[in-house]
């Protein structure tokens, strides 16, 4: 076998943080042989370990080269090719696992779905999120795939139509307005984006003249998949296995929603007039340099950037100061678990969003507007 040259091993050096989240699969599997309280350890694990090493390993403010070739990125690209199959293998094979065996108490099952939830959702969504924005059709379907997997297959499309056209505007069901805590935002997007989901393709198709029933309609594929994948729970599992699949789909979404409520709380574009708003810009996006948190979440805090230049793929996603992007105090897994507490994210998140807004738009005096979660400027 080939020797890797000095160069190689370096890039794969690099590449390797990235890749802790790997270390979820065996750690399924192992809780699930022990039972009991142990089944807890997956979230503790993908919450507490990684805001602990958050506060060990620092801030990462150094940035990649742009510029970087696609040959480059092989060993950062591999993980989320990876991940899909280790992900449907672990999910149907606990379902089976927790249906043939004796040893799993009541409790502990639902804990150890709990555990599943969180990592098909804190990294199988995510990942879904990174392969959803490539070109490449075979990403793209490893990317509906995943998101099969927690019955949240409009996700694609109201991410790509929706969301990153009118992030910071009314028309964007998943920016989180001002004062809006958490869990009046949560039942507001789960049906806010499937309908605008569903409303983005059918224009889509509209234009080209052609029904909303056309055979094109990505929908028809999202409801194909997660047709498959509740039957195949029901094989492997019977009615049993279908409930477990559902609520960890369920727990999914919800880290899903939460960190989605975190990236953009209370940050809006100015309305120009005429239903037009400003471009997209890195300040329209919370960002979190958290070095850890961006290891397990595959510089999905570096956001800003993410949303300023959508196609690039996350190895070269540029980390911006508080000059040019706001900055969340910590990580994703402390802020989300913040966002639990209204009070206690509003107390914290609140002073920032007005330090934004006289940074940003010091002309505009009248917020009343833009804080509504349902806004009257047009549309």
């Amino acid at each position: 076998m080939a020797m890797l040259t000095a160069d190689q091993v370096s890039k794969v050096q690099s590449a390797l943080p990235f890749w802790l989240s790997l270390g979820l699969v065996p750690l399924i599997w192992i809780v699930a042989g022990l039972g009991g309280w142990w089944v807890l350890l997956v979230p503790v694990v993908t919450w507490y370990l990684f805001t602990a090493l958050d506060a060990v390993t620092g801030l990462n403010l150094d940035n990649a080269d742009p510029a970087i070739g696609e040959e480059d990125l092989r060993w950062y690209r591999l993980v989320t090719l990876i991940w899909p199959p280790l992900q449907f293998i672990t999910l149907f094979g606990m379902i089976w696992y927790a249906t043939h065996t004796d040893h799993l108490s009541t409790a502990a099952t639902i804990g150890l779905f709990f555990g599943v939830g969180v990592v098909t959702g804190t990294i199988g969504i995510n990942y879904s999120h990174e392969l959803m924005h490539q070109k490449n059709k075979t990403e793209r379907w490893l990317g509906d795939i995943l998101l099969a997997m927690v019955l949240y297959s409009h996700f694609r499309s109201e991410h790509l139509l929706v969301h990153h056209r009118y992030v910071g505007t009314p028309r964007d069901p998943v920016t989180a307005r001002y004062n809006e805590g958490f869990h009046r935002f949560f039942p507001r997007v789960l049906i806010g984006s499937l309908k605008s989901a569903f409303r983005a393709e059918k224009q889509m198709l509209a234009r080209k003249d052609l029904p909303w029933t056309d055979l094109s309609n990505p929908f028809w594929r999202y409801w194909a998949l997660q047709g498959a994948m509740l039957l195949l729970a029901l094989i492997v599992g019977g009615w049993v296995g279908v409930l477990l699949f559902i609520w960890q789909a369920y727990i999914a979404i919800w880290q899903l929603e939460l960190v989605n409520y975190v990236e953009h709380y209370g940050l809006t574009r100015k309305h120009l007039g005429d239903g037009k708003y400003e471009h997209v810009m890195p300040h329209h996006s919370w960002n979190a340099a958290q070095k850890a948190s961006n290891w397990l979440l595959i510089n999905l805090q570096r956001h800003s950037d993410h949303h300023y230049k959508p196609d690039r793929r996350f190895p070269l996603l540029q980390n911006y100061t508080e000059a040019d992007a706001p900055q969340l105090p910590y990580g994703y897994p402390v802020m989300t678990m913040a966002a639990m507490v209204p009070p206690l994210w509003k107390k914290v998140m609140n002073p920032r969003v007005r330090k934004w807004r006289g940074m940003y738009y010091p002309e505009i005096t009248d917020w009343k507007p833009y804080n509504k979660a349902t806004n009257p400027m047009p549309r």
